[in-house]
């Protein structure tokens, strides 16, 4: 859900509302200057909540979530972004030039993740391995190996730990790139299905162009 379209049109709506209830009231009606104020506003806060309450049971029939289903994906969805946040920060503070192109594509696909499941929620259901597995433990190394890596002196223990952190992460990755097939893994087999249903109707095209031809010839 676009929260700042979704916030605009209740907005756009309630104004229009409010400003007529209040003109309505207190020049068609003779009532007060204040009490139309009242009128008026409450009237637009009316006309705002009802709006949101459309929107929202628009939404959850469009994805087939109940409400109770919704906010326990949308508390998870809340509490993943500040994750995913810290995950970046401490990704970006990594100070290790060989793994760059490891860690931005890491952090790409987790931004994948989030927004398939925060604009589709009922994908949050094949993506559970990655919310509440994956990105806690990228999440936990990523912070451990910045702040190993700031220490001024680093022992041998020291360096293996770091490297063994960067070989996790590494093999972190492939796994959070699984949780994106996962999350996909519908859209793919759709994707072929279509392919097949395409295929299936060029050949018969082919067929029939076939078929006319040779009664032509004949």
């Amino acid at each position: 859900m676009n929260y700042f379209l979704a916030f605009a049109f209740r907005l756009l709506t309630a104004v229009p509302v409010s400003a007529s209830v209040w003109l309505a009231s207190y020049f068609a009606f003779g009532q007060t200057f204040l009490l139309s104020g009242i009128y008026g506003a409450g009237a637009g806060l009316l006309t705002y909540w009802a709006g949101g309450l459309i929107q929202r049971r628009r939404f959850l029939k469009k994805h087939g979530l109940t409400k109770r289903e919704y906010q326990y994906i949308k508390r998870n969805l809340d509490e993943a972004r500040r994750k995913i946040t810290r995950l970046h920060k401490a990704m970006f503070s990594i100070r290790h030039f060989p793994t760059l192109k490891q860690r931005m594509e890491f952090m790409r696909v987790t931004r994948r993740i989030y927004r398939l499941t925060r604009n589709e929620p009922k994908r949050f259901y094949h993506a559970e391995q990655f919310y509440f597995s994956h990105l806690d433990s990228a999440v936990e190394l990523a912070e451990k190996y910045v702040f190993l890596s700031s220490q001024p002196r680093k022992s041998r223990d020291l360096e293996q730990s770091l490297q063994e952190t960067r070989r996790t992460l590494d093999t972190l990755t492939h796994h959070v790139e699984e949780d994106l097939h996962r999350v996909i893994a519908e859209d793919i087999d759709q994707l072929h299905l279509e392919i097949d249903v395409a295929k299936n109707s060029i050949e018969k095209i082919k067929e029939s162009r076939i078929h006319d031809e040779s009664r032509r010839l004949k």
